[in-house]
């Protein structure tokens, strides 16, 4: 099983990106001799030491030149006023995310955490396993290599239980996120074309169209996994109903906000060296983050502020702590911490710094609720659907356990009908053009 599935991930990611699964092969090789190499028997620890740097400097090397290479080019050619020619670059697909996990696992055996795989076969399946391989959830290696040595298959309820969550996972990608994609694009392709109630409507559809998509693909990943024996970490978890930003980060891309935890901010010092510390290492950490996410000043500024909200709330702690409990100031925290996300959001999404900068200003400087009227008889099926993805992520947990449990012990002419009724709503609802996930240029 183990051989079919790696040759079945290649072959995945060769459909992906080309001969970019020879880089993908050649990284896994490296690795694994390296992470053998740590364990040997009477190495030193300078040797230990100089094969992390060796596997860390390969696997971060690659990823800064597809990735950032233009991106510092440019801004140097900025400074000394050249003229500039962008490199000929295309970024391989998901090589941030089997990139972050190289570097966890060979951080991990270094650190005695984990032992390395004994066949490079094992260490191949974990970093390219396909469902995770070009959007995440990031796999940790003590948690996901166990799984292949046990060899086990999925149990019935499994299986079910997989394909409930594909189902929900192409309910929010192909359905609600693809949808509500195509009023946004037309707000986010004219920055300021538009009324400050018809721009605020597309930050609100993009806050909700991101959601969608990524935690669509995570669900389906997870349950295309769980089907063929395979349990990944669960990487979102109703963000939205986050009351600050510790609690989103928290929630959202659990498997990236984690990772940046163990691997950046506890190394850096966490919360151990004083309070001004923990500040400017939570900023650090997410300033690092936001250019994970791209090589663009927009993502260094989004990941900056999120990194300063973190530190807000940190420091405000003890004072809201007096206030106690309240419905008024959790409603109030909800609220502020939403249209932080979403405000951010716009830089996310936007073109470029300038066009964020002009569309958050549209919403302030020609805001008219006599907009709403004409913009809910023109985009009536839009409302409805982000009026059912609010009402489905406020719902309580526990609601959709017992809803995936009623659908595992549900006869298989249910499942059979809704599968029915997804697959008809994805084409009745689908655009033109094929609408890549947001996180595959990540």
């Amino acid at each position: 099983m183990v051989v079919f599935v790696l040759a079945f991930s290649f072959y995945f990611y060769y459909k992906c990106s080309g001969l970019f699964v020879l880089m993908l092969a050649g990284t896994s090789l490296v690795d694994w001799f390296l992470s053998r190499a740590i364990i040997k028997p009477g190495i030193s620890k300078t040797w230990r030491k100089a094969c992390v740097a060796l596997s860390l400097a390969l696997s971060l090397g690659i990823l800064a030149y597809f990735k950032y290479a233009n991106f510092f080019l440019w801004n140097i050619n900025a400074m000394v006023g050249g003229n500039f020619q962008p490199l000929d670059l295309i970024l391989p697909v998901g090589i941030s995310f089997y990139t972050f996990q190289s570097v966890s696992y060979i951080v991990d055996v270094y650190k005695g955490r984990v032992a390395p795989t004994q066949t490079w076969l094992e260490y191949a399946f974990f970093l390219a396993f396909f469902p995770a391989l070009v959007a995440g959830p990031i796999v940790r290696a003590d948690y996901f290599i166990p799984q292949i040595r046990q060899n086990r298959h999925a149990t019935r309820d499994e299986v079910y239980l997989g394909l409930w969550l594909i189902l929900l996972g192409v309910l929010k990608k192909a359905v609600i996120a693809d949808y509500i994609a195509q009023y946004n694009d037309l707000i986010f392709a004219n920055p300021g074309g538009y009324s400050g109630f018809e721009t605020l409507m597309g930050i609100i559809g993009y806050t909700m169209q991101i959601y969608c998509d990524f935690s669509g693909y995570s669900d389906m990943a997870i349950g295309i996994a769980l089907i063929m024996g395979f349990k990944l970490a669960p990487n979102f978890n109703f963000p939205y109903k986050a009351q600050n930003l510790t609690d989103f980060w928290h929630r959202w891309h659990i498997s990236l906000s984690t990772w940046l935890r163990d691997y950046i901010y506890i190394p850096l010092g966490g919360n151990r060296k004083g309070t001004a510390r923990t500040y400017i290492n939570n900023f650090a950490t997410m300033l690092i983050g936001g250019l994970w996410h791209g090589a663009a000043w927009k993502f260094v500024f989004w990941g900056a502020m999120h990194g300063a909200g973190l530190a807000v709330h940190k420091a405000g702690k003890p004072y809201m702590n007096r206030l106690g409990n309240s419905w008024w100031l959790n409603a109030l925290c909800w609220l502020t911490t939403m249209a932080t996300v979403a405000a951010l959001w716009v830089f996310f999404r936007a073109d470029s710094f300038k066009d964020s900068i002009t569309i958050i200003s549209s919403v302030f400087s020609d805001f008219s609720l006599s907009y709403a009227p004409a913009f809910a008889s023109a985009r009536m099926l839009w409302l409805i659907l982000m009026i059912i993805i609010v009402v489905a992520h406020a719902m309580p947990t526990k609601f959709w356990d017992n809803a995936s449990q009623w659908f595992i012990k549900s006869p298989w002419v249910v499942k059979l009908i809704a599968f029915v009724i997804v697959v008809q709503l994805v084409i009745e609802l689908k655009g033109e053009d094929v609408a890549p996930f947001i996180y595959f240029q990540f």
